[in-house]
């Protein structure tokens, strides 16, 4: 059975099997009621088979999905037998997934097509390793709708994720309507247009860019999602990428003048044609400042029902706080030591006021450089260069989720990241040693969209990054990288069945080293859409 997240445990029974077309019946435990619907749309509807009639006699019916308390959280025990299928779990994320192994196993989303209903006999036993295994989808710096979000959420299903945390705001967009402060999609979800080529590029696609979710979207997307065992993060980047939240709101920052929402991407822009002042932060000596911060993020815990809040906090100018009267004062009067110490005292307050929020902050890794951050703040750890902080933190108690650009950042090109970063990764890296392994709650992907403007291509960036970073996700034991690529192989076909765009092994694993570096090379300079373009080139020879 290529299963992908690989299982844990599995006992073939040998030679026998399982026609799904003899499934007569449906039993489903009261705890798992709420799921019909999702083990009906990944599951049973897919087979085109007659419709199982619902029993309310667990003795002996075709599917039975009952409840037992002695299964370990999100894990499930699956029996496929002559006489039938038996699911046990201890909670719904457990059910589900068991569902989806099912659903793999069976090939279900071709198996109309191809005639063929036949599954291996089988015990099977799995649960996660890790707690926390999640994707970051940007959407500030391209908008997505809330129909591509769902098929995200779908796919993160099949591979047994559990959380979405989604960059709602940044210098280039501000994506969630906040009703008390209109201002903040009415100005700052427009953009005059969109950089293009590249970081050291000048170049633009002269096209406006606009979108946001109404408050009505976005609960509409956590149910969605909630329902398909996935809870959803909000990001606010502050108080740094905040040019969006200045263009609406100038007296954030420590000079309120006139900016617009950034339509460029890095600072090559705005430092070849003499701007300053084109990346700021916001004001930490003003009362107003945290009058605003503490108003959205009231908006904000209503419409996600997770207890984590995402502060963002990385990439932080802190020029302007040298010079800010206001933030001088404060600083003085808290005996800061430095615009380090500032910032870590501002990601304080706002973990105060997210805790009176029933919620747990999560800030990127260099918020912990003032060193004065309270370590009940959840961090992210993505800097290319490893951070000495990290380990600190984590041997003081801290707790911290594994981002590594070189594994987990899968905006980047393949010819630098290809696919065998992600499915070798290991937590235990740069400091971080196995003492630590209880703190690092677990790994999360990130896709950043600078320069991806279609779902066509984000797809293109995600697959088959996601499934491997699901095998990190789910399991300690890193295994064969032949054998996963063979089960990949299998996988694709229900990827193809959904209408995924993925990257082809050819440019997913890219052999030849100098076209590595050309392609790298091409990629930050000039090109972002070559391998994706070549990878279209492939597709259409293969069909």
């Amino acid at each position: 059975m290529n299963i992908i997240p690989k299982l844990k445990k599995i006992d073939k029974a040998s030679g026998e099997k399982f026609d799904l077309r003899s499934l007569k019946s449906l039993f489903i435990g009261d705890a798992f009621k709420t799921i019909r619907q999702v083990i009906d749309g990944t599951f049973l509807d897919k087979l085109d088979i007659n419709n199982l009639s619902l029993t309310e006699d667990a003795s002996a019916p075709s599917l039975r999905i009952i409840y037992d308390e002695k299964i370990p959280t999100e894990g499930y025990d699956l029996k496929i037998s002559k006489d039938g299928i038996l699911i046990k779990a201890s909670d719904t994320s457990g059910a589900l997934y068991a569902v989806q192994t099912l659903r793999i196993a069976a090939k279900a989303d071709t198996a109309a097509a191809n005639k063929k209903y036949i599954i291996e006999c089988a015990d099977i036993s799995d649960s996660p390793d890790r707690a926390w295994r999640g994707l970051l989808l940007d959407v500030a710096r391209h908008f997505y709708t809330v129909g591509s979000v769902k098929k995200i959420i779908d796919l993160m299903l099949l591979h047994k994720l559990n959380v979405l945390h989604l960059h709602l705001t940044d210098d280039q967009g501000w994506r969630i309507e906040i009703k008390k402060y209109p201002l903040l999609t009415e100005i700052g979800s427009k953009r005059e247009k969109t950089h293009i080529h590249g970081w050291k590029k000048n170049d633009d696609d002269g096209t406006p860019h606009s979108g946001y979710y109404t408050q009505d979207d976005i609960k509409d997307i956590v149910a969605y999602a909630a329902l398909r065992g996935i809870n959803i993060v909000p990001e606010i980047d502050m108080p740094a990428h905040f040019a969006a939240a200045f263009a609406s709101y100038g007296h954030l920052a420590c000079r309120d003048k006139k900016v617009e929402v950034s339509w460029f991407f890095g600072g090559y822009y705005p430092m070849t044609h003499g701007i300053k002042d084109w990346n700021r932060s916001a004001c930490i000596g003003k009362k107003t400042t945290f009058d605003f911060v503490y108003g959205v993020i009231d908006e904000i815990c209503e419409l996600f029902p997770f207890g984590y809040f995402h502060i963002g906090g990385d990439e932080a100018p802190k020029a302007e706080w040298e010079t800010c009267p206001d933030c001088q004062r404060l600083m003085q009067e808290q005996s800061l030591q430095n615009t380090k110490q500032l910032q870590g005292y501002f990601i304080n307050k706002v973990n105060e006021y997210v805790k009176s929020k029933g919620k747990k902050l999560i800030a990127w890794n260099e918020v912990l450089q003032g060193h004065n951050l309270d370590n009940s703040v959840l961090i992210q750890y993505w800097t290319p260069r490893a951070d000495p902080n990290v380990p600190e933190y984590l041997k003081n108690g801290g707790k911290v989720i594994m981002s590594k650009h070189r594994s987990f950042y899968f905006d980047m090109p393949y010819s630098q990241y290809p696919l065998k970063n992600t499915f070798a990764f290991t937590p235990f890296i740069e400091g971080i040693t196995e003492a630590y392994a209880k703190n690092i709650v677990g790994v999360e992907g990130a896709l950043w969209t600078e320069w991806i403007g279609n779902t066509d291509k984000l797809e293109f960036q995600l697959f088959p990054r996601m499934t491997a970073a699901a095998e990190r996700a789910w399991s300690d034991d890193i295994g064969d990288y032949k054998e996963f690529l063979e089960r990949l192989g299998d996988f694709y076909q229900i990827v193809d069945a959904l209408d995924v765009n993925y990257a082809e092994a050819a440019v997913a694993d890219p052999k030849n080293p100098v076209k590595r570096l050309f392609t790298t090379a091409e990629w930050y300079l000039k090109n972002q859409d070559r391998e994706y373009l070549y990878n279209k080139e492939l597709k259409s020879g293969k069909n």
